[in-house]
């Protein structure tokens, strides 16, 4: 397609709405903002038009002020309520120290489309260019009532520094990323963005979710809104009732699936702390401390690669276990390390101190065999702690203890 044509030719350019769905309400809240281009007898999509470097902004510009004006009438025609999520390059926004989109969304205020209901999204890969500027334009928009969300957020882990500065309201997750990771690194990726998310205060979208699979991600990993062709297609016109799923369904199924792996993880450790129970009447003390860890190994084998000791100061009492093909070795130069720089390590002691039951991590890479792995803590007594490490094996075998 020619640019030129397209600019020339607004008349056979439309909107379409992709619709944007809330994890609290499962119902349509918003749209996000399509163009499309009538072509050879066939409408396609202006994507190529957008994204294409060699294309002027002012071009790019006047069209998407096109799609807004039509978009905004629409909304307002047929008294559609909920959010709208426009697409801006930071070029565009630029382009006329961003006054077009500004000037346009003051007068359709005026006519009853409030600022706030505006979402304008930007690439997080556009952060390279007039960083700077582009974050007072924002923040100049944000004292309108403008909403920001970063797309493709997670692309450039080197950008999360620019996120925090320009505290976006929403952050856009693309579940591609899901098969373009492997397992562990999406799992940081998505820890990291979870916890920019909660610091600045920012909800999480995640977005081109194309099967029940990927839903399900999104609801697990806290995502506000959900977005994509598994949920609905665009249209042609905004409707709330455009979803092809019943989202309270799939959730409630989630839930229970959720509730089963909860059940499942307890019950092991519940399992885990009875066979304690019985062992720890042989404990006698940090004397004989590694007599007792060859007592608790026997009763460990099959879940754990590593046992030890520590005090409640996290200096440790013992020697390391270490299971080496269904044989345990004895590592004595462990002795009188210290553990209490780990994070949670001191808090994990005074809650088994207070409630004399015991703690399962969360799932972590192990530095010496960069395994995933977890650690049941468990207390001996007010002032010693028994640390059991659990195998990759042992938690591939149990699924509940992976998620």
């Amino acid at each position: 397609m020619d640019p030129l044509d397209i600019v020339s030719n607004l008349d056979k350019v439309k909107p379409v709405y992709q619709p944007i769905v809330s994890a609290i309400k499962h119902s349509v809240v918003g749209y996000e903002l399509y163009g499309r281009y009538y072509h050879n007898g066939d409408w396609v999509s202006l994507g190529p038009f957008f994204r294409d470097q060699d294309v002027p902004e002012e071009f790019k510009v006047e069209v998407d002020q096109h799609l807004l004006h039509i978009a905004v009438t629409e909304i307002l025609e047929t008294n559609t309520d909920g959010l709208l999520f426009i697409n801006r390059t930071v070029k565009e926004l630029l382009y006329n120290n961003g006054e077009d989109l500004l000037q346009a969304l003051k007068k359709f205020e005026k006519k009853g489309f409030m600022m706030e209901r505006v979402v304008v999204e930007i690439m997080e890969e556009d952060f390279d260019y007039d960083f700077e500027n582009i974050n007072h334009l924002i923040l100049y928009y944000k004292t309108y009532g403008i909403q920001i969300a970063v797309d493709h957020v997670g692309a450039k882990s080197s950008n999360l520094d620019r996120i925090r500065q320009l505290e976006p309201h929403i952050l856009k997750i693309d579940t591609r990323l899901i098969g373009n990771l492997r397992a562990e690194g999406f799992q940081d990726v998505m820890y990291s963005l979870a916890m920019l998310a909660h610091r600045i205060g920012a909800a999480l979208l995640f977005e081109n979710i194309e099967e029940d699979f990927h839903l399900y991600f999104a609801w697990k990993h806290g995502s506000r809104y959900y977005q994509g062709f598994y949920l609905a297609k665009p249209l042609d016109y905004p409707s709330r009732k455009a979803l092809g799923v019943d989202v309270n369904t799939k959730v409630m199924e989630y839930i229970q699936q959720e509730k089963d792996l909860v059940k499942k993880r307890l019950d092991l450790v519940f399992e885990w702390e009875k066979r304690l129970t019985n062992v720890i009447t042989q404990w006698q003390g940090p004397q004989l401390v590694d007599e007792f860890i060859q007592i608790v190994t026997s009763y460990f084998k099959d879940e754990s690669f590593r046992v030890y000791i520590c005090d409640s100061d996290g200096q440790q009492v013992s020697s390391n276990f270490r299971k080496i093909e269904h044989n345990w070795l004895v590592q004595a130069d462990q002795k009188g390390s210290n553990w209490a720089f780990r994070p949670y390590f001191l808090e994990n002691m005074m809650q088994m101190r207070a409630t004399g039951k015991g703690i399962l991590s969360d799932v972590y890479s192990d530095i010496e065999t960069r395994e995933l792995t977890r650690t049941f803590s468990f207390p001996l007594s007010e002032s010693y702690f028994l640390f059991i490490d659990l195998g990759y094996a042992y938690l591939f075998e149990h699924d509940c203890l992976l998620i």
